[in-house]
């Protein structure tokens, strides 16, 4: 049975869209479903949107275009209309040029009563709501020079703006800009989440992204393959229950290594969070300079200099290893010894210790047990490219850091990425409240943490990103996300990962 609800509890599956409009039309097929009925429940869904949500709303402009996307929209005026609404409608390209399912809902619209015009140089003074059904899934290429008119003009607007499937002009496989873009309060998306709704640019396009399966979900999902995976609070559940005969040597021994002169404090920042992530021990090795301030910041930690690195490798059962090594030769003689005397110890190498890596002959061996966790600058410097070149497509970037270096990577940014070169994770979470110096270094100790308890290096990564995340958006739903420094998140750390929301 169909039902129009269109909801904010996404699926954990992330498809190609490719994929799905090859697999919808196979399950329609299967289902017996006419192609022409799921347009109708595109339409549907958006309009119960436009209803629960923005009920005070009564004058709406639908923007359409040539295509199925555009079909959609048709649908959503049609409705609008029949239910009483004032309803602008704005054909984008000749309508000579739609056909099919959109040409029946085309003219169902004028059987209607309605009425098609050409986009105007701005939006009425009268209008309450946008529906952008300009372009959808099937763009690629970069937009042409009246479409993107047309969006200048949506975004323009103080109008909330709802989208249909995709924010026209954004790529739903990689989440870049192929263009000017609109700019949405919503995207309403169908029948499978498409992957670059979740990351890159599509973070500040989408707005709030919800999902109408349209009644083949579920189908659909049982005879597609995802893509990647999206997290949610649910994969907290993954955490390990504390036992409570434990004691302090239950839970990891951790090593940071870090601490250059005159960066003190993102070993601080690691070494902090580490704790407030359960770690049961912790020492860190920083320059001499560093012992002092790093002593005074955090007595719970045994903080030393580099001459006591080697006795401290034997001891440890995971490392952290860049946060504020610097580049220069002190922190390279650390990175060294690190890499040299444990290899193979489960560890994160962050920052600066990603700088040396970059210099670093491997002899093409993995970097057994080990993240890294570079940002889109640092992820171009390790495959020599550029960050544009990295952010163009963060799908592609994230497979090709897995391949060169066989290690599990985090590619930090809006919409992070996991993967271990065979499974690849989104995390949903986070804010632009994280934009700020040392959040990464909070995010190193997390996955530290993690691994000095146990965890794999796979599942380090994404429940350390996860919790990190979450810890900044409960941090800014209290204080707000302008002006959050990566200290206040460790309290945040300590109250996600004891599920005090739960």
């Amino acid at each position: 049975m169909f039902t129009s609800l269109a909801i904010p509890e996404l699926p954990q599956e992330l498809y190609l869209s490719d994929t799905v409009r090859q697999g919808e039309k196979r399950v329609a097929k299967l289902l017996g479903i006419p192609m022409y009925e799921l347009m109708e429940r595109a339409g549907e869904s958006v309009f119960s949107v436009i209803q629960q949500r923005y009920e005070h709303c009564r004058r709406i402009l639908v923007v359409t275009g040539t295509g199925n996307n555009g079909g959609d929209g048709y649908v959503v005026a049609r409705l609008a209309l029949m239910s009483g609404y004032k309803v602008t409608l704005w054909q984008v390209g000749s309508s000579q040029k739609i056909s099919g399912d959109a040409k029946s809902a085309e003219q169902l619209f004028l059987s209607a009563g309605g009425k098609v015009q050409e986009p105007n140089f701005e939006v009425d003074d009268s209008i309450d709501l946008i529906v952008d059904g300009i372009l959808g899934t099937g763009l690629t290429g970069k937009l042409r020079a009246y479409a993107e008119s047309v969006i200048t003009t949506l975004n323009k607007s103080s109008c909330p703006v709802i989208s249909i499937d995709v924010p026209s002009g954004l790529d739903s496989d990689t989440g870049r800009q192929l263009g000017t873009t609109v700019k949405a309060n919503a995207t309403v998306t169908f029948i499978a989440l498409k992957r670059g709704l979740v990351t890159a640019q599509a973070r500040s396009h989408v707005g709030e992204l919800l999902f109408a399966g349209l009644s083949i979900d579920r189908a659909f999902a049982y005879h597609s393959a995802p893509n990647a995976l999206l997290t949610s609070s649910r994969w907290l559940d993954r955490l390990k229950v504390r036992a409570q005969d434990s004691h302090k040597g239950s839970h990891g021994r951790l090593l940071v290594v870090g601490g250059g002169d005159g960066m003190s404090g993102a070993a601080y920042l690691a070494a902090a969070a580490s704790l407030r992530s359960g770690t049961g021990l912790l020492a860190s090795i920083v320059h001499q300079s560093s012992c002092f301030p790093m002593r005074s910041l955090l007595p719970e930690a045994m903080v030393s200099d580099v001459e006591q690195l080697s006795e401290r490798l034997e001891w440890c059962t995971s490392i952290c290893v860049g946060v504020g090594l610097s580049r220069l030769d002190w922190g390279k003689n650390a990175y060294e010894a690190v890499m040299s005397r444990a290899y193979d110890m489960p560890k994160v190498i962050d920052a600066d210790g990603l700088y040396w890596l970059a210099q670093d002959d491997l002899d093409a061996r993995p970097i057994e047990n080990t993240v890294i966790t570079p940002h889109p600058g640092e992820a171009a410097m390790l495959l020599n490219c550029s960050v544009k070149d990295v952010e163009a497509d963060r799908y592609l970037s994230i497979k090709k850091l897995c391949q060169k270096y066989r290690c599990v990577t985090v590619l930090k940014g809006a919409g992070t990425l996991i993967s271990d070169g065979h499974k690849t994770v989104v995390c949903h979470a986070g804010n632009a409240g994280m934009a700020t110096g040392g959040m990464g270094d909070v995010l190193a100790g997390v996955i530290s943490s993690l691994l000095a308890q146990g965890y794999q290096p796979i599942e380090a990564a994404i429940l350390g990103s996860v919790i990190h995340s979450m810890a900044a958006d409960h941090n800014a739903n209290t204080y707000g996300q302008v002006g959050m420094m990566a200290s206040d998140v460790l309290g945040s750390v300590r109250h996600i990962i004891n599920r005090l929301d739960d």
